[in-house]
């Protein structure tokens, strides 16, 4: 998430810092930028000048003070793990200038929370991008308990800058998109654990029926079957209600090491072999 959301500022003529703990992980996300806007250029869709712009305005950094010093707008989009987020943002509390927004692309997490660890309650607000982040035109922007009015304002005309649609949520957890999305896809990964249909006939339902672009099962592969897991968990754990329980299937899975595309394995085999065949109940 972090390269597309550094990709769309930087092609709207923001001068963006990319930062990641390893240069490794730099080095990977301008190679994912670059390719993207070569997919672009091939449709004819920017010029080389504006590849050439877009990758310019782009810093990278391996260390957070050096990355955020003199910054207006910061966007963290670490994994998604409460004691990581609460770290990262009371280090941003204490490196940034005093009239630095502090965002999160957070899918789940309170709001309300994150600020509660900064000394700029009133600076801090979800600015949760759809992925993949260079197409989708949706921002949820989520407001906590003490985000003033007026950086909401900030970051909804900014949003509208960059050629997305921002849609003003409250912070509860899963937001609104999670909150809907994560039980379908639990329930569909239900169903394949009780066995009234396989992976890909849930998929082909769900598409032709309901006429989604992807099934919920292979949707879940994109997104990340831990990502859908730790998302379930902060909805279980924050309605305690047994309706957002994550299925013992998407537990097992995880557990395993299945995650989707990026492990190459989840629902369906990604491998060089065997691309998006669907593994079906192997792990019940």
């Amino acid at each position: 998430m972090g390269n597309g959301i550094a990709h769309v500022f930087a092609q709207t003529g923001f001068q963006v810092h990319l930062i990641d703990i390893a240069q490794a992980s730099l080095d990977k996300g301008l190679a994912t930028i670059t390719k993207n806007l070569d997919r672009m250029l091939a449709k004819e869709t920017i010029s080389e000048a504006d590849k050439k712009e877009t990758l310019d305005n782009i810093s990278t950094f391996t260390n957070l003070k050096n990355g955020v010093t003199g910054v207006d707008l910061v966007v963290e989009a670490a994994t998604e793990n409460l004691d990581l987020k609460l770290k990262i943002f009371k280090e941003l509390d204490d490196l940034c200038g005093e009239n630095t927004i502090l965002a999160t692309n957070t899918s789940s997490i309170s709001i309300t929370h994150i600020a509660s660890v900064t000394k700029r309650p009133e600076k801090v607000i979800g600015m949760h991008f759809m992925n993949p982040v260079p197409i989708m035109k949706l921002v949820e922007i989520i407001r906590g308990y003490s985000t003033s009015d007026e950086v909401t304002r900030t970051i909804m005309d900014l949003s509208k800058k960059l050629g997305k649609t921002p849609t003003e949520v409250n912070d509860y957890p899963g937001f609104v998109a999670n909150r809907i999305l994560m039980p379908m896809i639990n329930e569909a990964v239900e169903t394949l654990y009780n066995g009234v249909a396989g992976v890909a006939e849930i998929d082909t339902v769900m598409k032709l029926g309901m006429a989604h672009p992807m099934g919920p099962l292979q949707l879940a592969d994109f997104i990340g079957l831990d990502v859908c897991l730790s998302i379930l968990n902060v909805m279980y754990d924050g309605f305690k209600n047994p309706k957002y329980a994550p299925c013992p299937l998407l537990v097992n899975m995880v557990m395993a090491g299945k995650l989707g595309v990026k492990s190459g394995e989840g629902f369906y085999d990604y491998s060089e072999s065997r691309k998006a065949e669907h593994v079906s109940t192997q792990f019940r």
